[in-house]
């Protein structure tokens, strides 16, 4: 999970890349970039750090261009290093920057494709690196002196023939325009938004989510399809081309549940109404499971629970309480690298009201629940706040699968359901009992925002893959990749 944006204004477009980073931080927080072009000149600025921590005022005001990339990225195995923060940048053909949010599954015989036939040397072990070669060197091919639309969408469709896996990209040629791409799957999100359009052409704005749209005053126009791949050129003008590589649309459904920001609406379907659907559903299951439950409360766990949550309460005719106080200055653990990280900053993150614990029965409700650990602490947390009894109830199905579309959640021994049963897990967290979400009804609160979608991206519930290439020896090597002993 990384966050991108992209302009191409008729003004200086690096305070509003800012600003809309700052929108998407919620998608990462190891590190942030902007890459501007300034007629024959690129600018770039990127970091470790938020993005407040990352920009000046004196780096937005060297970032000279009226076109733009941007990105944060969030932590994975692979440790936190500059090289490794985006913008990437390859000097040759006319000098093209990239920003990624996904995850490639066939890397490594793409790295020795590069290496081997194709003559291009990588400096990282990042799949963002390869993608970015490997569009150059298709479009060094078959481009001209100043590439056409033909001969960079010709590219595209070399690019994606080659590539497996996730990828919502959006690339700056140098002095040409942006180029932006989402894999036949449509995995990940990437949204399109337009203002100012006068004869002369529009203001342009790509972004993973529509809220960093909303944010700048730029308008939904659509999103971008799975497969497509959208020119814009640096006059503003707009084309779009559907790639010849056909897949099912499966956008993710853990966009959803924790990823997105409520206020996103993604392939058409708006977060918060689906968190909403969520919570209907779980209440009603939580009904036909506990007809005489002695519930007092309910409580979510801030922050992506609370609608759900809300609804929860609703269909179990309760009362809601926000029971817990966040500090919004401590990071989304989910996305922490190590334990260690998690555990300290659980205790940082939450504090408990205790007047809506003590002598009560309370519900908590999680958006999901990855180790367990987590959930550990804050049923802990309840009762040493007074509560009497204390059950749980998760808006997501159990995580039992590793993902590999750019969710770097856990190794799957890591994974609390992949070791236990609901009885265990309500256990080893200390619930009085525990209900997850069933996998229809989650893939049917996302459904009902749009019709239109007949799959979704499911492998960490039910283990199916979209790709062939994710075979056994890939996960072995996944996971340990991604243990917590691996990580630095």
């Amino acid at each position: 999970m990384c966050g991108v944006v992209g302009i191409v204004s008729k003004n200086e477009v690096a305070s509003d890349l800012y600003e809309a980073l700052t929108v998407i931080q919620h998608r990462g927080q190891d590190a942030a970039g902007i890459a501007t072009s300034e007629e024959k000149r690129v600018n770039s600025r990127k970091q470790l750090g938020l993005v407040r921590e990352v920009f000046r005022e004196h780096h937005i005001q060297s970032l000279l261009g009226k076109i733009g990339i941007a990105h944060v990225r969030y932590p994975t195995s692979g440790g936190a290093s500059r090289e490794l923060a985006q913008p990437m940048y390859v000097n040759s053909p006319y000098g093209i920057s990239i920003v990624h949010n996904g995850n490639l599954v066939n890397t490594d015989s793409l790295c020795a494709e590069l290496a081997e036939t194709d003559r291009r040397h990588l400096n990282t072990n990042s799949d963002s690196e390869v993608i970015l070669n490997i569009f150059a060197h298709e479009l060094q091919q078959i481009g001209s002196i100043q590439p056409t639309k033909e001969e960079i969408f010709e590219a595209v469709g070399r690019m994606q023939s080659r590539l497996s896996g996730a990828y919502s990209i959006i690339m700056m040629i140098n002095d040409v325009g942006l180029v932006a791409v989402r894999d036949p799957h449509g995995i990940r999100p990437l949204i399109i938004g337009k203002r100012d359009e006068d004869l002369m052409g529009a203001e342009y704005m790509i972004a993973s989510e529509s809220a960093a749209i909303d944010a700048l005053d730029f308008k939904v126009i659509d999103d971008v399809g799975a497969g497509e791949a959208i020119f814009i050129s640096k006059e503003g003008k707009m084309s779009r081309s559907k790639s010849h590589k056909t897949a099912n649309h499966s956008p993710c459904i853990f966009e959803y549940v924790y990823l997105a920001r409520p206020d996103s609406v993604i392939d058409k379907v708006s977060v918060h109404k689906a968190r909403q659907r969520m919570g209907i559903y779980l209440g009603e299951k939580i009904l036909s499971l506990h007809p005489k439950h002695d519930i007092d409360v309910v409580i979510p766990i801030p922050e992506s629970s609370t609608t759900s949550a809300n609804e929860v309460a609703k269909k179990l005719g309760l009362p809601y309480r926000e029971g817990f106080v966040k500090n919004r200055y401590i990071g989304r653990t989910f996305i922490m690298p190590k334990q260690e990280m998690r555990k300290k900053s659980v205790k940082r993150k939450l504090n408990p009201i205790t007047m809506e614990f003590e002598g009560k029965n309370v519900l908590l409700v999680d958006d999901s629940i990855v180790r367990g650990t987590t959930s550990k602490q804050i049923v802990e947390m309840a009762r040493d706040a007074g509560a009497k009894k204390v059950f749980f109830a998760s808006a997501a199905p159990p995580i039992r699968f590793q993902n590999v579309y750019g969710i770097d959640m856990a190794a799957t021994a890591e994974l609390i359901a992949h070791q236990k049963d609901e009885s265990q897990i309500a256990e080893y967290i200390g619930a009085d009992w525990l209900v997850y979400q069933d996998l229809k009804d989650l893939i049917r609160s996302a459904k009902e925002g749009n019709k239109d979608i007949e799959n979704f991206e499911t492998s960490i519930f039910d283990g199916e893959y979209l790709d062939n290439q994710v075979s056994d020896g890939y996960l072995e090597n996944l996971e340990v990749m991604r243990s917590d002993s691996n990580k630095i």
